[in-house]
């Protein structure tokens, strides 16, 4: 991959959206969020007693279903205030220990050089913004859990933000700052299937299952 030496013409709006899972971070975080919550023991029994819902999800290669089910084991009954704990310690490992050096390299390229940068992930909201707040990004796009009161219900609020409803939300956090593509030149980072509307909005797509290049000497 190779980066341009000149991001957009002077003046304009430049907006960054970076995949999260294996993009910033070496690893996947969501199984092990989940198993943080539930027990490693009882996350897996979870699965189990899911199983026939679980094994259609994986024959059919639903990803939206699969994660449909892992959270209804980890999350369902559980208070947001030890979801919250769980994610600060989470976050702070991913931090520590997990984050993609070339990446972070190119985050903050993008923030020297006063561009927007935004997270658009699959991965849970809430640990994906304590390292967000790491690394002084503008925003979070990210999969939400459904809450009453203090207590979660097992399901997500709205869509798993993973494939096209990654663009949806981009579009929407956009909107919410008085933006929209049309008016703005969009880098785009990820990985995987799910980044691929992603890759495919921005004017400068960056497949980053390898080694992402050098930043350029000057943004």
């Amino acid at each position: 991959m190779t980066a341009e030496s000149a991001p957009a013409p002077a003046g304009d709006i430049v907006v960054a959206a970076f995949d999260f899972d294996e993009t910033i971070t070496r690893r996947d975080t969501v199984v092990p969020f989940m198993m943080r919550i539930a027990g490693r023991a009882r996350f897996a029994l979870g699965l189990l007693r899911r199983a026939p819902v679980l094994l259609a999800s994986l024959a059919r290669r639903d990803r939206n279903a699969m994660r449909a089910v892992g959270t209804a084991v980890a999350f369902t009954g559980r208070r947001l205030t030890e979801i919250e704990g769980h994610a600060a310690a989470w976050g702070a490992e991913i931090v520590s220990r997990h984050l993609r050096d070339d990446v972070v390299a190119r985050i903050r390229w993008h923030l020297d050089a006063g561009h927007r940068v935004v997270i658009v992930s699959a991965s849970y909201e809430q640990y994906v913004r304590v390292v967000a707040d790491h690394l002084g990004v503008h925003g979070v796009v990210a999969t939400r859990l459904e809450v009453s009161g203090d207590v979660c219900t097992g399901r997500l609020l709205g869509l798993n933000c993973r494939a096209a409803e990654k663009v949806v939300r981009l579009d929407a956090w956009l909107a919410e700052h008085g933006l929209s593509r049309a008016g703005l030149t969009l880098w785009a980072y990820g990985d995987s299937a799910g980044d691929r509307e992603l890759l495919a909005a921005a004017q400068h797509p960056h497949w980053v299952a390898g080694p992402l290049d050098s930043v350029p000497a000057s943004p």
